[in-house]
């Protein structure tokens, strides 16, 4: 990835709205919009900012599951399916 050619003034997009958009749906890569030589903003395709909203969530599920390790927050796996093979006899005995 050059991240060179994915970096472009805010004038840039302003007058190039159309073209922009076309390269960052064919490219998938992320534009950076400047403005006043500071980084302000990003462009991506709708897909590809999916994709990252997904991956942070399986991300942050594995985060909170290490965290529940490192403090005993845990169930052996025999006694989790026989909580709900209970909870499951129990409802249908109701």
């Amino acid at each position: 990835m050059n991240i060179i050619n994915d970096i472009k003034p805010v004038t840039y997009l302003k007058s190039k709205a159309a073209d922009l958009l076309n390269q960052i749906n064919e490219t998938h890569r992320p534009v950076i919009i400047t403005q006043n030589g500071e980084p302000r903003a990003v462009l991506q395709d709708p897909e590809s900012y999916e994709n990252m909203r997904n991956a942070i969530g399986i991300l942050k599920l594995i985060s909170q599951g290490e965290a529940d390790i490192r403090c005993g927050r845990t169930k052996r796996q025999e006694r989790v399916f026989k909580e709900i093979e209970d909870s499951l006899n129990e409802s249908l005995n109701e």
